[in-house]
């Protein structure tokens, strides 16, 4: 995938620019680092603005999310900033309302379970339905100028597809697989509606101002490969032809060790890795057409500094220098997570060239 085709020629590189180096397998001055979920409650910062405002209020105010989209940039010194904002607007214009309820997470109002209930939905278009977004883009992007590059996001069809079936989080997924199973052109019209949104939403971002994007699909590993091919790969596929290849794309999922060879035939620029395989093994399986992004388990970040350091030792030892390896969580910061141990393993990821050049 060159270059050319990809409109990396259309992206104002910021002085910072090791990330998007990174993801095109370019050499880089040192290895780019950041989190997922890096704003969030283990921050002061954000958890100040929660005491006052609602997370969704938060996600459709683009000064709000602006702000907090910021915070970790300024309180860690990572090399990307990625847009504060929910998986899961989309599913709202779409027609599937939800709410966040306390210690449970997002409720779907009226989940999608029948063919009736996946032909009521609704067809929109993200530039006028989720503005707000792509307003924090803009006001980001004037914030970080020079400085980092903004990395936008969207859920993958499946992903997405088992929120608005379940009615919210699961962890057996079967509902969703029941509609799979039993009805799979229900199943498919569905996956498919939800490519066309989530591929035009990315593409809306990148034309707003984000210089990357990922695409989250978190809770594809509860499927097997036979299954991904069938109901799931061609609709990835169909998500990243709509987002244009406008900027690199990243693309994520947990529990995937089994699918990572699909996710790159699926699409994206980096592949991300969490923390069930090693990393080298993991590359290995995805083959040396695309980066990688990962894969520090995101408990390591609770456990002592030393243990902690060893572990990101091991899993830049196992990147081995290659281009396009860009370090990050193997999922999400954890709330409880002390926020020195995230500064302390941003620092030693951006010190290991300087500690291989003194080695060598």
């Amino acid at each position: 995938m060159g270059a050319e085709r990809l409109g990396y020629h259309r992206q104002r590189v910021g002085k910072s620019d090791r990330f998007l180096r990174a993801c095109r397998r370019q050499p880089v001055d040192g290895t780019p680092v950041w989190f997922m979920r890096q704003a969030g409650r283990y921050l002061g910062e954000y958890r100040a603005v929660r005491e006052r405002h609602g997370l969704l209020e938060i996600c459709r105010t683009p000064e709000l999310a602006a702000e907090v989209t910021l915070q970790p940039v300024r309180a860690l010194g990572v090399d990307a900033a990625i847009l504060f904002s929910d998986l899961l607007l989309p599913l709202e214009p779409l027609g599937v309302p939800f709410h966040f309820a306390e210690g449970e997470g997002p409720v779907i109002d009226a989940p999608v379970r029948s063919p009736a209930d996946v032909d009521r939905l609704r067809r929109f278009d993200p530039r006028e339905e989720l503005r707000s977004v792509l307003e924090t883009i803009r006001l980001v992007r004037r914030e970080l100028e020079g400085k980092v590059p903004l990395i936008g996001f969207a859920g993958a069809p499946f992903t997405l597809a088992s929120y608005a079936v379940e009615g919210g989080r699961s962890t057996t997924f079967a509902a969703t697989k029941a509609l799979m199973y039993g009805d799979p052109p229900a199943w498919h019209r569905l996956a498919g509606l939800l490519a066309e949104v989530a591929g035009d939403y990315l593409r809306a971002q990148a034309e707003a101002g984000a210089q990357a994007l990922q695409v989250f699909d978190s809770w594809v590993g509860a499927l097997d490969a036979a299954d991904y091919r069938e109901f799931v790969l061609p609709h990835v596929k169909a998500l990243f032809a709509r987002a244009g290849g406008l900027v690199p794309v990243v693309h994520f999922g947990t529990g995937t060790a089994h699918l990572l060879a699909l996710q790159r035939e699926a699409g994206g620029d980096v592949i991300g890795l969490d923390w069930r395989v090693p990393l080298d093994e993991g590359w290995r399986a995805v083959g040396d057409g695309a980066g990688v992004q990962g894969n520090l388990d995101p408990a390591a970040l609770l456990g002592p500094r030393a243990r902690l350091l060893s572990r990101v030792d091991e899993v830049m030892a196992r990147a081995g220098g290659r281009p396009g390896h860009v370090f990050n969580l193997g999922h999400g910061i954890l709330p409880t997570t002390p926020v020195d141990n995230v500064k302390a393993v941003v620092d030693h990821v951006h010190d290991h060239a300087a500690r291989r050049a003194g080695s060598g």
